[in-house]
């Protein structure tokens, strides 16, 4: 099992669970963020949270709606090796 788990909320945000502390994150000025007694989290992600880069719920306020959605992504197909339709015209 997965010792962090980070959950995208339908319409809301990444919810992120760490029961034991694992991550360590960072500002944009590399100002580390104090995580202490926080196993779980919620990182804002429609941007009008005043708490950033947590979540206030502001998402649910202001009509935020995500698309996004788990996939399973395809195999990729092969590429055909057809040198004929490859080369260039001659004239």
């Amino acid at each position: 099992m997965a010792k962090v788990k980070i959950t995208v909320r339908s319409n809301g945000p990444y919810r992120v669970e760490d029961p034991e502390g694992l991550i360590e994150m960072f500002d944009a000025n590399g100002n580390k963020y104090d995580l202490t007694g926080k196993p779980a989290y919620s990182l804002c992600r429609c941007g009008g949270s005043v708490n950033k880069p947590f979540c206030d719920g502001t998402h649910s306020k202001v009509g935020f709606q995500a698309a996004e959605a788990a996939v399973k992504q395809e195999a990729p197909k092969p590429v055909e090796n057809n040198p004929a339709a490859s080369s260039p015209a001659k004239g």
